[in-house]
């Protein structure tokens, strides 16, 4: 199988894999211990929790959206390439 035949290349699984990792980062940035009828936790209202981590989950969101819109070098230029070929 050739190279070009794939969609992605390293870079863009790479920034997948950074990309959900931040997500995930995120998500555990929003867990904790949560009030109960009997007990009341303020904890739930912390930046970290309403703030800090929904950001971070964007981040990660948009960079693995920017993974996968990213065209590799190497097809762009093999496509080029061809082009000047057939000519």
């Amino acid at each position: 199988m050739d190279k070009r035949d794939f969609a992605f290349d390293r870079l863009n699984y790479l920034l997948l894999a950074v990309g959900m990792a931040v997500v995930v980062i995120g998500f555990l940035l929003m867990s904790g211990s949560g009030s109960s009828e009997t007990s009341y936790d303020p904890d739930i209202f912390s930046a970290r929790r309403i703030k800090v981590a929904p950001l971070v989950c964007l981040v990660g969101f948009v960079s693995m959206i920017y993974a996968v819109v990213r065209r590799p070098k190497s097809n762009a230029q093999d496509a080029d390439g061809e082009k000047e070929a057939e000519s």
